[in-house]
């Protein structure tokens, strides 16, 4: 189980000025004309952005909802994720570069949340639940153990402990680093030695998920803190473990077919531009020609789904009028849903088309489809469906790219760790100028 899903029934969203949401000294306000000059319109979405981050975790615990309500009447959720809390630490530097709260504000917030992740948040070998409750951290729904989530919290932890050096922040993030056991997750405690790949997930109920993270996807994320990690570090080979099967659409390639998260996530928090690894893969452009077919797609779908086009795509696991789906290309599923962060996560790769649909669903769907924590998780025009929640990790996503195509301060602090020096090291990752997919390596 990889996201919390509802279903949920659409509604026409109230449209709530920047200010009237802002209690914590906003200084951007949203005109009611529906167009924003690009440079204003990405830095209103990735401060609304930030505000879920920070009005949605608990000031105690500093666990994040998984999802909130982004219309009036506000539905109250209690269901954290520790992914979304992972962005939640990550949004921190962000917001005090732009000076949305004080440094002193974002300090205490990651140090209030990591000192309730080391005392309080129940672990399996330094793994973490995927849902807990936000106000307890006690385990919700007899969730997994789950090896992606932890990454999203550990990453978070380090982008703070990068910002925050020679900090109890910093020394409380490697802590949580040196806790986790790779060995264990690798080997499904042991049983396989021989693995090279990480488990999914464990159950106490029923022991190890059977899946496994060996196909490319998101799982960068999860794999280059394990082999930088400073403490029983895995063996390198796992980073030649998992298969590359190029899928073709349109003369692109890329690594994989699905959802548009998978091709998004890793980059959020590391530069894989111009670089390509051990095997010969250039992964910044298998996402952004990832990126490329899931909108081509889109386009090519646009006769049975009046509403997408070229400035309407971004396929993606997201809410859906009949229910949670992911929704992916080339391929499918699709039925005209899409997910406006997913198409916003695409600026680190695709800088001009994620602007250009940034600014045709604010002056398209403005009134239906964008609240206080800016657009909703997902829309169907065809079906004039439009979703009343956000998802933290969605948002998460597109944050992150909009603060790495404007500034690349959450590249820098990453690439600023020894851990992902190690890791970059370990997986064989050489400059690489040529922007083609795949170049042998002799």
């Amino acid at each position: 189980m990889s996201r919390f899903f509802r279903d949920c029934i659409g509604q026409i969203i109230t449209v709530i000025g920047l200010i009237s949401t802002l209690p914590i000294g906003a200084t951007a306000q949203i005109s009611r004309n529906k167009g924003l000059p690009d440079g204003r319109l990405l830095n209103v979405i990735e401060h609304r952005a930030f505000l879920f981050f920070w009005q949605q975790s608990s000031p105690k615990t500093g666990l994040t909802l998984d999802r909130a309500s982004n219309v009036k009447p506000y539905k109250r959720f209690t269901i954290a994720s520790i992914a979304s809390t992972g962005y939640a630490l990550a949004s921190l530097p962000i917001a005090v570069k732009h000076h949305w709260i004080s440094d002193k504000e974002a300090y205490q917030r990651a140090l209030n949340t990591l000192t309730f992740v080391e005392n309080s948040l129940p672990s399996v070998h330094g793994w973490y639940y995927h849902f807990v409750d936000i106000n307890t951290g006690v385990r919700q729904w007899k969730c997994e153990v789950s090896s992606i989530d932890t990454a999203l919290l550990l990453q978070g932890a380090l982008i703070d402990s990068a910002f925050w050096p020679h900090s109890t922040v910093q020394r409380l993030a490697d802590k949580l680093y040196s806790n986790i056991d790779w060995t264990w997750m690798r080997t499904n405690g042991g049983v396989d030695p021989q693995k090279m790949v990480l488990s999914m997930g464990w159950h106490p109920e029923t022991g190890f998920i059977h899946a496994n993270w060996d196909s490319y996807c998101e799982l960068m994320t999860l794999l280059l803190p394990a082999l930088g990690s400073p403490h029983n570090r895995p063996p390198a080979e796992m980073w030649k473990a998992w298969k590359r099967p190029p899928v073709s659409y349109k003369d692109l390639t890329t690594l994989a077919g699905g959802p548009i998260f998978i091709h998004e996530m890793a980059q959020g928090f590391y530069n894989f531009s111009n670089k390509r690894d051990n095997m010969g893969w250039n992964y910044f452009v298998s996402a952004r020609n990832g990126i490329l077919i899931n909108r081509e797609f889109c386009i090519a779908n646009a006769h049975k789904f009046p509403g997408l086009g070229p400035n309407c795509w971004g396929l993606n696991a997201s809410d859906a009028p009949d229910g949670y789906n992911a929704y992916g290309a080339p391929g499918g599923p699709i039925d005209g849903t899409v997910s406006p962060t997913g198409a916003i996560a695409a600026l680190e790769t695709s800088p001009t088309l994620a602007t250009d649909a940034a600014n045709y669903l604010y002056t398209k769907y403005h009134d239906d489809a964008w609240g206080r924590y800016g657009f909703a998780d997902a829309i169907n025009p065809s079906r004039h469906w439009f979703d009343t929640d956000v998802i933290g990790i969605d948002l998460g996503m597109a944050m992150l790219a909009i603060e790495n195509a404007r500034t690349g301060l959450i590249w820098r602090l990453e690439a600023e760790l020894p851990s992902t020096k190690m890791a970059f090291k370990r997986a064989g990752f050489k400059p690489s100028t040529n922007s083609i997919l795949f170049v042998p390596q002799h």
